[in-house]
């Protein structure tokens, strides 16, 4: 059964489409009121498609979207507004969305959106799997991300499990600047300042497993973020 993100103000909008999203679609649809109940929602649970109302109070629908996005920036997302200008729909288009619906509509034709939508990844998934690279040389080091160890020389060091997800990201952009706020959003799902502080520990850790080796660093790029570094 697949999964909907629903984020609608309206409350009594809001039950109709989840009722015969669930109940005509087959759909298993969780139903958020705001835009930040529906961004702790996507954090928590996996999702197959978003519908993200665009005028709400909170967050509205283009800033939660923008959101998701950074999170996991294949997911279908559906936007729904009253306003019909085509500004918005330029907008929306440009924040990532891959359809857009204006309100008032048929409900049958947005589960025929969703279907659609759903139909297209699907087809996609289909032509190829990705390998996920989950190996690293980094100078003198091996790194496992999944069983989460560093060697060096045989000497091995076990990494907590942001530590690794920290590690990967910045390798996956060796020697380019892995933005604070993604790597915040990708681990810890909110860019807040606390997180930010636990993130700076963490690399400090990092700094410290890597050292023994002087062609590796992870440096600081000034209102950016950081980079993994590893000289010839």
């Amino acid at each position: 059964m697949k999964k909907i993100l629903l984020v609608e103000d309206d409350p009594n909008l809001g039950l109709l489409l989840q009722d015969y999203l669930q109940l005509k679609g087959k759909f298993e649809v969780v139903l958020s009121t705001d835009g930040e109940e529906g961004l702790k929602a996507f954090t928590r649970e996996d999702f197959d498609l978003c519908i993200l109302d665009v005028m709400m109070p909170k967050k509205d629908g283009f800033t939660l979207g923008k959101e998701i996005r950074k999170i996991n920036p294949d997911i279908p997302i559906i936007f729904a507004t009253a306003k019909a200008m085509m500004e918005d729909k330029s907008h929306a288009y440009d924040l990532g969305g891959d359809d857009y619906i204006t309100k008032p509509f048929r409900i049958e034709e947005l589960l025929l959106r969703i279907n659609a939508l759903l139909k297209r990844v699907s087809q996609k998934d289909h032509k190829e799997i990705p390998q996920v690279q989950n190996q690293f040389r980094i100078g003198d080091y091996e790194f496992d991300y999944t069983t989460q160890v560093i060697n060096r020389q045989g000497s091995q060091q076990k990494l907590s499990t942001k530590e690794a997800e920290l590690l990967r990201l910045l390798c996956l952009k060796k020697n380019a600047v892995l933005t604070r706020e993604e790597a915040l959003l990708s681990i810890w799902h909110d860019d807040n300042y606390f997180n930010g502080r636990s993130m700076d520990v963490f690399l400090s850790k990092l700094r410290k497993y890597l050292r023994e080796d002087p062609k590796v660093e992870i440096i600081n790029v000034h209102g950016k973020g950081y980079k993994l570094l590893e000289n010839a």
